[in-house]
Formats: structure tokens, sequence, C-alpha cells
């Protein structure tokens, strides 16, 4: 089971990064935990600059900003690997005609 944590002090961005998450969560019928991380020294803990931000398994995967709706249900689905702080998907597709980052090749083109 995924857990993702959402770090924000309450403002009005973390509330609406908290409900996209939730709302996603809930469409894609996931079994995740989802914890609201309010205290600042926790947040701090993530050495990041600005909030909101969503970790999901202990890695920052977005930071600073809302996240749309597509952007959490690309990183929820099983097979998502790729995000601006993810390099991991550098090796070639599992799959013909399909790779981590959705491209129609077998090796990924992300990194």
């Amino acid at each position: 089971m995924k857990t993702i944590k959402i770090l924000g002090t309450g403002c009005p961005n973390c509330k609406r990064t908290e409900a996209v998450v939730k709302t996603v969560a809930e469409e894609l019928n996931l079994n995740v935990t989802i914890v609201k991380v309010e205290d600042i020294e926790d947040i701090m803990m993530y050495d990041i600059m600005s909030t909101p931000a969503v970790v999901i398994d202990e890695k920052v995967v977005i930071k600073g900003r809302v996240p749309s709706f597509d952007e959490i249900k690309t990183l929820l689905k099983d097979d998502a690997c790729c995000s601006d702080s993810d390099t991991s998907c550098c090796e070639p597709a599992p799959k013909e005609n399909s790779s981590c980052c959705g491209s129609d090749s077998t090796e990924s083109s992300c990194c």
C-alpha cells in the first residue's frame, strides 16, 4: 500500500492539494494511506523550500504548487515512475511498445 503525505501548514493551496489527492485516490479506487503533515519541523525534514508538497512512499514528487488531477493520476498508477525527481525509469521498458513514460517506443525517453 502506498503512503501519500501532503506537506503543508494549512494554507488554501495545501488544502486544495489534499483534496486533489483524495479525489484521485477515490476515483481510482486505490488502497492508499493519505497523511497530512502540518508540523513545520516535520516538513523541513523533506528538504523542501515551499509548500504544498506531495510525498509518495517517502519520495518528494511535487513541491511548491498544487498538482493537477491528471498529474496525480499519473503518479499514483502502478506503472508510473517518472517525475521531476525520479530518474529510475532510465531502463528499457519491460513491455514492447510501452514505456514508463507512456511513449510508444521500447525505450524510456524521460531522462
